[in-house]
């Protein structure tokens, strides 16, 4: 009699260890974690309870929960708010030229920082670029104001010498928003170049010599092979980029702004500042950070399918 054996797959029992036991074994490295979760919880999950705020006429004597609701009624005057929009297109404006120009400079500065190979000078050269990054926004501002000051700038010194009449940047509304494109670039630029130094650091070296026996020059190796292998970071840093083209930096406008410049400068987080704080209008402000937080979301999961498309993996 003939007996048919089956090929049977056998699925090892792996011992998994309990949740308790695997907290003990990584206790270190939960607790590293923990000053990072404690942070977004009590700062990004905890104050979307205030969301219902820009539904209803709140009282502070009632707090959240007992105002009553108005529905979209503040939704409604903020749409019929002409100053909104002017507040939005400078905005988006700001944020876009941010992109063109910021987003591109800051690539091609971490691809020349690259490509030096003196040591020494490299350093030298990052150190110079990575300092801004470090400074607040109120002595960065104070420095920018005094290097475009007209009276003792060196700018206005500069432009007097070549006979030109100098001008005051920061109360030209002509070229205000010019002045808060090329301040946001040089501050954020080394942070940028920080992630683009440690993505290139892991390519591998044996490409490049294979690049040079065939002859390859320094330009072509850096188009055929580090920016193809930099792609993954240049994506994500672009869904952030896009995501953020309806936000501002509150910090720097609001340090480098002031009455004369407001038609070119005045931008959403300003706006939400003066409205929320100032006049206390806590649901137009609550109504406003709703709408561009949903499109904030709605433009990353754009972005995010338009990227995995060129076969590039994004944030999801």
């Amino acid at each position: 009699m003939e007996i048919q054996i089956k090929n049977q797959s056998v699925v090892p029992k792996v011992n998994k260890s309990s949740t308790l036991v695997h907290m003990k074994k990584h206790l270190f490295i939960y607790f590293l974690v923990l000053p990072g979760f404690l942070y977004t919880l009590v700062f990004h999950y905890f104050p979307i309870y205030g969301i219902m705020i820009a539904f209803k006429d709140f009282k502070i004597s009632k707090g959240i929960l007992g105002s009553p609701w108005v529905g979209f009624k503040h939704f409604s005057v903020l749409f019929q708010d002409e100053y909104f929009y002017k507040v939005v297109f400078n905005t988006v404006l700001i944020n876009f030229y941010n992109f063109i120009f910021g987003f591109t400079f800051v690539i091609i500065l971490a691809l020349m920082l690259n490509e030096i190979r003196i040591v020494a000078l490299k350093r030298v050269i990052q150190t110079f670029v990575y300092i801004p990054n470090f400074l607040s926004w109120v002595v960065f501002a104070g420095l920018v104001s005094i290097f475009l000051s007209p009276s003792e700038g060196p700018i206005s010194a500069i432009m007097d010498s070549l006979g030109i009449e100098p001008i005051y940047f920061l109360t030209n509304n002509d070229w205000f928003r010019t002045v808060l494109v090329v301040s946001l670039i040089i501050k954020t630029a080394g942070f940028g170049t920080i992630i683009y130094l440690a993505s290139m650091s892991g390519i591998n070296p044996e490409l490049y010599e294979s690049a040079m026996v065939d002859g390859a020059n320094r330009l072509r190796m850096m188009w055929h092979i580090t920016l193809p292998r930099i792609k993954p970071t240049i994506a994500v840093l672009m869904i952030f980029s896009v995501a953020g083209i309806f936000g501002s930096n509150f910090e720097q406008v609001f340090n480098l702004y002031n009455p004369l410049v407001m038609e070119s400068g005045d931008v959403l987080s300003t706006y939400l500042y003066r409205s929320g704080l100032l006049e206390g209008k806590l649901e137009l402000a609550t109504a406003l950070g709703l709408i561009f937080s949903c499109i904030g979301l709605i433009l990353i999961l754009i972005m995010n399918k338009i990227i995995s498309k060129m076969d590039v993996t994004g944030i999801f």
